[in-house]
């Protein structure tokens, strides 16, 4: 291995190393409570080594969310190309790829999705992997309408009732871990069908 691929190792190394302490501070203390300062003192390094890959905290932040963001387009990707030609079990493996993956990664989730900038341009989605996310299931709705497996129902509303729909269950099952919910297995099934099947033509 020569020199400059060693470098650029370690600078991904410290890089990854970062996001992942910001990340944890982040859910766990929330946007406001989280400095470049406490960062540094949590990954023993200087704040000064921080700066060199993230211009302010709020860059990190949106450093953390579209990492978050990445793994779940090439999560739901994979989805959409293992059911093809069936458009309705390719939203329903998307939807539960969505749950899946905020359960098995509750503080990428609260970060991501839980918490939000104070004065947060709502510009910032454009172009983002979020957007890329919620295209992707905004495409699997049109394609339920346009086999006829749909209601006519508005592809953009749609996509974002499902979304709200979901999203409240994965909050709910990250953040009020001592409620006496049912079986998970069970509730992420009967979500699943309860939400689709309103879609449904009849």
């Amino acid at each position: 291995m020569g020199t400059a691929e060693r470098r650029a190792r370690q600078k991904a190394s410290l890089r990854g190393e970062i996001l992942d302490a910001a990340r944890r501070m982040f859910a766990e203390d929330g946007f406001e409570a989280v400095s470049m300062r406490r960062l540094a003192e949590r990954i023993e390094y200087s704040p000064t080594t921080i700066y060199l890959y993230f211009e302010d905290k709020a860059e990190l932040f949106h450093a953390v969310c579209d990492e978050t963001f990445g793994k779940l387009v090439r999560r739901l990707e994979r989805q959409r190309r293992l059911h093809a030609g069936d458009p309705v079990g390719g939203l329903r493996a998307g939807l539960r790829e969505y749950i899946d993956f905020g359960l098995k990664h509750p503080e990428h989730y609260t970060v991501t999705f839980m918490q939000r900038l104070k004065g947060e341009d709502a510009g910032a989605f454009a172009g983002s992997a979020g957007e890329q996310a919620f295209t992707i299931l905004r495409e699997a709705v049109a394609a339920c309408i346009e086999a006829g497996r749909f209601r006519p129902v508005h592809p953009e509303v749609a996509a974002q009732v499902l979304w709200m729909s979901v999203h409240g269950l994965v909050a709910l099952l990250v953040a009020k871990k001592g409620f006496p919910f049912a079986p998970k297995a069970t509730l992420i099934e009967a979500h699943l069908e309860t939400i689709i099947r309103g879609m449904l033509k009849d």
